[in-house]
This record gives structure tokens, C-alpha cells and sequence, in this order.
């Protein structure tokens, strides 16, 4: 399954008084990025919003995650194209236009066309279940922590909170664009909480995170409306 927007990155806010920070004094990238990474697997639950501005097209794409422990749900849009993800505790469900289930997702024509309007279900224990739900749970967050080698460490103030700033460079491959990525961390909570990514051609990426902490409840389709993922195999 295809992953959502550009690899995004995150900012935070938190206190602006040192002596509140989990640190004693200013820690280094790797001893952060762990401790990052740490204190986004303790968290039962976090949103993210991604908005995606490109150069080249006026359309602007937009990701909404809701991430839970166990549970998540995740929409994409840009222009006609929109995906909808649910991830219960039993089963995995996607919805969407043809163009978003095939451009998005990498579904095949015909496919999308058995889909319809209706939603296509995965059974826990499949590794469609498995790869969408390792996309919409909490645990995914922490990918868009970068490696230590390369990322340079600085903090900002900013409206009276200090945050701690990472900055690095994605390298372009031959489907990417190079990035430059910067993120930004509470120096109080140690979480996340806004970023941006900026590809060399210009689309740039922002990201928010917000409502750590807060349990996400996920309500499955009504029967009716959904198909056995077993069906549209082609």
C-alpha cells in the first residue's frame, strides 16, 4: 500500500525555561532523536495534519491522520483523487474515487472499479490489515525522525516557548526529489509537533501535530457498504 504525502518532519511548542526540559543541559541529535522516539511510544493517541503546496499545480493535497495505539483512521485528498483509511482492532477498511484508489493506493483500474463507492475490508491477520494498520497507529510516527549522521541540532524561541530544531537533507532517488526537512521538538514533553519538508522543485510540506495523549475511537462501516477484500483480487 502506498503511504500518503511527502515525508513529512514535526515542530513543537513547549516551555520556555530550560530547567523544565527533560535535559539537564542540551542534549546531542542521537541522545534526542531517542528520546523522541521513546516519548512518542508511550502516547495512547496524536492527529496529524499534512498540507502539501506544489509549484508545478494549484491543487493543494491534504493528509488527516487519527492515530491510536490499536486503532487509526487517515484520509487523503488532492484534487480528484481521496482515500479513506479505518483500522479497527478486527479489520482494515478503504474507500475512495477511482482516481485515488489508483493513484494513491496503486490499486489497478479494475479493481477500483469492483471498490465502486463501497468500502473494501481486510481481516486481521492479513498483511493488507497489517500494512494499513502500520500506517495509522501511533507507532508510524516515529518515522519521521531522521538519522543522526547529517542532522544538524539548534534551538528556537518562538511566542515565548522554546523548541529544539533539527534540520537535514533527504537525497533524491530516482522516484524523489531532494528534501530539505526541518523539525522541530518540545523541549517539555519531548513530542512532536508541526515540520516542514521542502523538495527542490519547490512543493513543500507542513505538518501538525496536536492531541497527544487523547484516546481515538474508530467506528467501522455499516455492513452494507463494504466488500471482502478477498473479491477484488484480479
Amino acid at each position: 500500500m502506498a503511504k500518503g504525502l511527502v515525508t513529512v518532519a514535526v515542530a513543537a511548542v513547549a516551555s520556555a525555561a530550560f530547567s523544565t526540559s527533560a535535559y539537564a543541559g542540551s542534549p546531542s541529535v542521537s541522545s534526542l532523536i531517542k528520546t523522541v522516539k521513546v516519548a512518542i511510544g508511550k502516547e495512547s493517541g496524536a492527529k496529524l495534519v499534512s498540507i502539501e503546496h506544489s509549484t508545478s499545480s494549484s491543487d493543494v493535497a491534504k493528509e488527516s491522520l487519527f492515530a491510536g495505539t490499536s486503532s487509526g483512521q487517515e484520509s487523503f485528498a488532492a484534487g480528484a483523487a481521496d482515500v479513506k483509511i479505518k483500522v479497527t482492532s478486527s479489520d482494515a477498511y478503504v474507500s475512495g474515487s477511482s482516481s485515488g484508489l489508483t493513484t494513491i493506493l496503486g490499486m489497478s483500474s479494475a479493481d477500483a472499479k469492483k471498490i465502486g463507492s463501497k468500502w473494501v475490508y481486510w481481516k486481521h491477520g492479513t498483511t493488507e490489515y497489517s500494512d494499513l494498520k502500520a500506517d495509522v497507529t501511533v507507532s508510524s510516527l516515529t518515522s519521521v525522525l531522521p538519522k543522526a549522521k547529517g542532522t544538524k541540532l539548534s534551538t528556537h524561541v518562538t511566542a515565548g516557548s522554546t523548541l529544539y530544531v533539527l534540520k537535514w537533507t533527504t537525497a533524491a532517488t530516482s522516484s524523489t526529489s531532494k528534501l530539505s526537512n526541518t523539525l522541530s521538538v518540545s523541549m517539555r514533553t519531548d513530542l512532536p509537533v508541526q515540520s516542514t519538508s521542502t523538495a527542490s522543485g519547490g512543493t513543500k510540506v507542513t505538518t501538525t501535530f496536536s492531541g497527544w495523549g487523547k484516546h481515538v475511537r474508530v467506528s467501522a462501516p455499516p455492513a452494507g457498504s463494504t466488500v471482502a477484500g478477498s473479491t477484488i483480487k484480479s
